[in-house]
């Protein structure tokens, strides 16, 4: 049945009247006296490395330990080492672009922000050239190729920002080629980075534009130059030297001094016929000390073993770390505490846990994570996906739960990432039961799909689904959607990620049960079918499960 069908399923449930009462399987009470303790003082925001992070791991394994779940991390016991390295550009880092006889410092923060992933003792880069490849896209299914054999080998890449129909007009032959505003994984710095190393570039640095990266310039400003990164045996094989962003007015006046009109190329990299360009003869130099130090994070793993197929799995998780202490607000208050993000998430799990262990063995293994090190780059989920402990090509499905509407009950659950993989019937035929539908997230050009910790098993062919309270402002039964959206406005724009995250009395977690509750019976049933989820055709991450298909024979 198609997620429409469902939908109006769910209306006319909807107008029957409410299903006769019955014991709800997630507890309001229960999540919010996880929330209570994940989030208070005592747990210090709960950072990676940081004082808070031993109690924050005693705390959830001793949840799944008095639930009768057994290990799944190292060695039979209850965590994952994650080793990490952080980084710190110097605010001062020498940075500067020299074309036609003149150099030009970059200031960093101001005029452009920069990263170093690599624990190198000293960044120096002398006159690299820089080569313009438009939104730096190599999707073969697209019939789109941005790159056209360049050679970037020791160069700098210079990237726009999200999808090359971003900007498109109606009738413009590239106009929905990705989806339109719905961001695709093309559009994600995160990508462009990547695919800048694996042409060999020594730089890249991304033209930040508000509108196509969702978050302003003071978002890039925010990491002040410290970077986390999970340890690698060859950092010069997976990462660049200086990966960063550049002003937009900044990189127009470069593109005029090379001779370039910046809204021109841009018009130019909307078409399949794009091919890079050299910026004349500027080139990049940087010279600058990097603070580096390694430390140890963990990842809490969980499992019920399946009866039948145990070899065969069902993931759900959520991250455990949040941003730690940092700068005093209004109040005095110096600790991020993580209520909304992500300590209801974990909350949730755990509750999950808690049905399933009641109730009879599955036939499947049921995986239970919560994850290190994702305010800081998914850094705890894709460690895991490179180190799994179940086999990611039999791991039927993840379910991840990350900042939970904390506004009450709502005639419908958001969706992030609608139109991906077939789970999403799961969902809808799940709410349809709740007599409630499923709502696509209102703003998916922010590409939350990929800013959360079940994108670490998605870009590895895992079907998944991801379950965001600020994908789009519920239709609450109390004020409507008008409600909702106030509620995610006032969220985002005050307390996300700022000390004010914090447990209030104020909460109303019935939403947040109902939607766990969601999760619960789409997977209670997935766990004891032979069904296996897949990826809808068109989707970015359709072809690289296909690889592993004769693993699920």
């Amino acid at each position: 049945m198609t997620l429409r069908l469902l939908a109006a399923a769910a209306v006319l449930l909807l107008a029957a009247g409410p299903a006769p009462a019955a014991e709800h399987p997630i507890s309001p009470e229960r999540l919010a006296e996880h929330v209570k303790v994940l989030a208070s003082d005592e747990f210090a925001g709960r950072a990676p490395g940081g004082p808070g992070e031993p109690k924050t791991i005693d705390y959830i394994v001793g949840q799944f330990r008095a639930l009768g779940l057994q290990p799944a991390g190292d060695k039979g016991g209850w965590t994952q080492d994650v080793p990490l390295v952080r980084t710190q550009v110097p605010k001062d880092a020498a940075l500067s672009i020299t074309l036609g006889g003149e150099t030009r410092r970059l200031a960093q923060g101001a005029d452009v922000m920069v990263l170093t992933q690599r624990p190198v003792e000293r960044v120096k880069i002398d006159k690299a050239p820089l080569v313009f490849v438009g939104y730096g896209v190599d999707a073969p299914e697209r019939g789109w190729d941005d790159f056209k054999g360049v050679d970037l080998k020791g160069k700098v890449a210079v990237f726009l920002i999200n999808d090359p129909d971003f900007e498109a007009a109606a009738g413009d032959p590239v106009a929905g080629k990705f989806g339109g505003n719905a961001a695709t994984y093309y559009a994600r710095w995160s990508y462009k980075y990547e695919e800048a190393v694996r042409r060999g570039a020594i730089a890249a640095l991304i033209v930040h534009e508000t509108a196509g990266a969702a978050y302003p310039w003071t978002t890039v400003q925010a990491n002040n130059g410290e970077s986390f990164d999970v340890v690698r045996a060859d950092p010069a094989k997976d990462r660049l030297l200086v990966q960063g962003w550049i002003q937009r007015e900044v990189a127009v006046d470069l593109f005029r001094r090379a001779g370039l009109d910046f809204e021109a190329e841009k018009r130019r990299a909307r078409t399949a016929a794009f091919t890079p360009v050299a910026l004349k003869d500027a080139t990049l130099s940087t010279d600058y000390a990097l603070t580096a130090e390694r430390l140890l994070s963990r990842n809490v793993l969980a499992k019920i073993p399946g009866g039948g197929h145990p070899d065969e799995s069902i993931m759900f998780a959520a991250h455990w770390d949040a941003y730690g202490i940092g700068p005093a607000d209004a109040s005095g208050d110096t600790i991020r505490h993580g209520a909304a993000d992500d300590a209801i998430g974990v909350a949730g799990v755990i509750e999950i846990a808690r049905a399933f262990a009641k109730g009879p063995r599955p036939d499947r293994t049921l995986v239970f994570a919560a994850w290190t090190g994702e305010e800081r780059g998914l850094l705890g989920s894709e460690y895991y996906a490179a180190h799994p402990s179940l086999p990611l090509d039999k791991t039927a499905a993840n379910f991840t739960l990350d900042v939970l509407q904390t506004a009450g009950p709502s005639r419908d659950v958001v969706l992030v990432g609608a139109g991906q993989n077939s789970l999403e019937n799961d969902l809808a035929a799940a709410a349809a039961r709740q007599g409630r539908v499923v709502t696509p997230d209102a703003r998916p050009d922010r590409a939350l799909f990929y800013r959360a910790d079940h994108f670490s098993l998605a870009k590895r062919g895992v079907p998944v689904l991801l379950l965001m309270g600020i994908g789009g402002g519920p239709d609450l039964v109390e004020g409507g959607r008008e409600a909702g959206d106030r509620w995610v406005t006032e969220y985002t724009t005050k307390c996300y990620h700022q000390p004010c995250d914090n447990w209030s009395e104020a909460w109303d977690l019935r939403g947040a049960a109902d939607d766990v509750a969601l999760v619960l019976d789409a997977a209670g049933r997935l766990a004891n079918e032979r069904a296996w989820p897949d990826w809808n055709a068109g989707s970015e991450f359709r072809a690289i499960r296909a690889r592993s298909a004769t693993a699920r024979k």
